[in-house]
C-alpha cells in the first residue's frame, strides 16, 4: 500500500512538472500550474521537497489532514496570497509579485527563516563539521583553519541578518554573494585540501575510517543544502519583499501628493473669491486694492492663496474656474463690464 501510495506522489509530482516545463519551453503562460488555496497542502507538501521548509517558517504545522491551503493558512492566520506567493516562487521561480502581498507575513516568514539559520542550522552543522574533520592527522592544521572560515562565514550572515532584522531592507548592501562565495569557499578546502586517509592516524580502525568518511559527505551534503537555502532567502528579499516595500513608498508618496492636491485645492475664502472676481474683471493689484479698501499688500497675498489653492496660476485658468463655479456670469466675463 506503501508503494502504491508513493507511486501516486511520484507520478502526480512529475506530471505537474512535466507540464510545467513544456509550456514554458514554448514561451507559454505557466500560470495554470501554479498552486492555488483550493490544492490540498498534504500533496504541497508529500510532492515539493521546499515545502516542509516553507510551512514551517509560516508558523504551520503537521497534521493538515485532506485541507486546503487556503483553510490551514485562514487557521493558523497567515495570509494565503503571500503564502502562495512564496510556494509558487521556490517552485516554480515565478517572478511576476502579486498586488496583494501582505508585508508584515513576509517579513514575519523571512524573521522565522532567521531564527532558524542562527539557532538551528549553522550551529548544527558546525558541530558536524567538527565530528567529521577534527579525526584527521592532528600534525596538519587544515581542519582548524576550514573551521575558522567556517565560523567567519557563520559571522557574515549574522551580521547579515541583524541588519534585516532592524527593518533596514531598503539600504542594505548587497552581500548576499560575499556570504554564498565564503560558503563556496568551504566546501572547495574540504574538497581540494581535506586530509585523506594516507594523511590520517595510522591507528584508526578501518570502521573509524568509515565512520568519518560518511559524516563528511553528510556535512558536503548539508553545506550544499545550507547554500541553496540561504540563496533562496535572498532571492525572496530582493524579488519579493525589497519590490513590494518599493511598491507601497510609491502608493504612500502618491497619496501624500493627493491629500497635498486636495489641501492645496480647498474651498476659497469670501474674501478670495472677491479678489478673485476682479481678477477676471481685468483689475490690477492697486485697483483691486481701492475697490476693496484693503493695502496692495493683502491683495498680493490673496492672490498667492488663490493660486496656491487652485493650482491655477494664469488669468484665462481663473476665469474659467470662477464661471465654472458661478462667480461671475458668463456674458459680463465676455462684455468686460464689472
Amino acid at each position: 500500500m506503501l508503494l502504491s501510495v508513493n507511486t501516486f506522489c511520484l507520478c502526480s509530482f512529475s506530471e505537474r512538472n512535466e507540464r510545467f516545463l513544456l509550456f514554458q519551453s514554448k514561451g507559454q503562460s505557466n500560470i495554470s500550474f501554479m498552486y492555488t488555496g483550493s490544492d490540498k497542502i498534504c500533496e504541497l507538501m508529500s510532492q515539493e521537497e521546499d515545502a516542509i521548509q516553507i510551512i514551517s517558517r509560516f508558523g504551520l504545522e503537521m497534521g493538515v489532514g485532506e485541507q486546503t491551503i487556503a483553510e490551514v493558512c485562514e487557521a493558523h492566520s497567515v495570509h494565503t496570497p503571500t503564502f502562495l506567493a512564496i510556494v509558487n516562487y521556490k517552485i516554480y521561480h515565478q517572478r511576476a509579485i502579486p498586488a496583494d502581498i501582505d508585508i508584515p507575513t513576509l517579513q514575519r516568514y523571512l524573521h522565522n527563516a532567521h531564527t532558524y539559520f542562527l539557532d538551528f542550522r549553522l550551529p548544527r552543522l558546525r558541530r558536524a563539521l567538527i565530528e567529521a574533520i577534527i579525526p584527521a592527522d592532528p600534525t596538519t592544521k587544515i581542519p582548524g583553519l576550514i573551521l575558522r572560515c567556517y565560523d567567519e562565514f557563520v559571522d557574515e550572515i549574522r551580521t547579515h541578518i541583524e541588519h534585516e532584522n532592524a527593518g533596514m531592507f531598503d539600504e542594505h548592501e548587497h552581500d548576499d554573494q560575499r556570504i554564498t562565495d565564503k560558503l563556496t569557499e568551504i566546501k572547495n578546502l574540504i574538497i581540494k585540501y581535506y586530509p585523506g586517509e594516507v594523511e590520517r592516524q595510522k591507528s584508526a580502525s578501518l570502521k573509524e575510517e568509515s565512520t568519518v568518511t560518511y559524516t563528511l559527505i553528510s556535512v558536503m551534503s548539508d553545506l550544499w543544502h545550507t547554500e541553496h537555502d540561504f540563496a533562496d532567502h535572498c532571492a525572496i528579499e530582493d524579488d519579493i519583499l525589497r519590490p513590494t516595500l518599493l511598491k507601497k513608498k510609491e502608493r504612500s508618496a502618491q497619496s501624500r501628493k493627493a491629500a497635498a492636491l486636495k489641501d492645496s485645492s480647498e474651498e476659497l475664502t469670501d474674501r478670495e473669491k472677491d479678489v478673485l472676481i476682479q481678477i477676471v474683471h481685468g483689475l490690477s493689484n492697486k485697483e483691486i486694492a481701492d475697490v476693496l479698501c484693503i493695502s496692495m499688500h493683502t491683495v498680493v497675498s490673496h492672490r498667492k492663496h488663490i493660486t496656491t489653492k487652485l493650482n491655477i496660476h494664469s488669468t484665462a485658468g481663473l476665469t474659467v474656474y470662477a464661471i465654472v463655479n458661478k462667480l461671475v456670469e458668463l456674458n459680463i466675463v465676455e462684455s468686460g463690464n464689472p
